[in-house]
This record gives C-alpha cells, structure tokens and sequence, in this order.
C-alpha cells in the first residue's frame, strides 16, 4: 500500500558523483513519516521517468531535493517529481489504511498541512 507521498518536489541539486539514493530535506521525510534509507520510488513529471532507489536525509529546512550517482541520468535540477513510499498492511488493516501526502510549492515548502487521502 502507499505509505506516503511527497508531491510536487522540485529537484535542487544533482550529484553524479555520489553513490545513489535520493537526498530529501529531512523536515520533509518527518511530515510523511520518511525514514532514512527507506525504498523509495521517484517519479519525474517533466520526463515521465520513475526509478526506484532510498532516501537519504538532507539538512532539515533546506527543501533540499537531491539527484545522487545514476539518477542524474534520469532527471535534472528543476524538475517536478513525485517520492512515494511504501509499506505492507494486513487484509484487515487495508479498508481503513490512509497514506500521508505532502504537496510542495515551487520552493519545497508545504503548501496547506498534511493531507491523509
């Protein structure tokens, strides 16, 4: 089931160099409840690009959105993205489950509070 969503990222900064993963604000991955090193799945709304990879937390407040190592094949600085997680729920606990979604402005900053959809 999704977990989480962080929606409408915008990519900040892109690091071929690094080893992998995806750099969050790590003010970001608390609201959604984003744990460091958790499988992630990235979406590219400029490019329709998705690749798989964990997150990495990033300096809290910052709205850092980091590409790191062979995603900066896949996407660019200024590109729009979507950052699911996911999680596994039991038959009983699924009806009622609600995933967490944050929507971000332009600058990273949450737009409105929290939403459970």
């Amino acid at each position: 089931m999704l977990k989480s969503k962080i929606h409408l990222a915008r990519v900040t900064e892109s690091n071929r160099d690094y080893e992998g993963s995806l750099m969050i604000d790590e003010d970001l991955m608390d609201r959604v409840r984003m744990l460091p090193y958790e499988k992630i799945l990235v979406s590219d709304l400029e490019n329709g690009n998705r690749f798989e990879t964990y997150a990495i937390p990033g300096r809290r407040g910052s709205g850092v959105i980091g590409l790191n190592g062979a995603m900066t094949y896949l996407g660019a600085v200024g590109d729009r993205v979507i950052i699911f997680a996911f999680c596994s729920v039991s038959d009983d606990k699924a009806v009622a489950h609600r995933p967490l979604v944050l929507v971000l402005d332009a600058q990273n900053k949450p737009v409105g509070g929290l939403k459970q959809v």
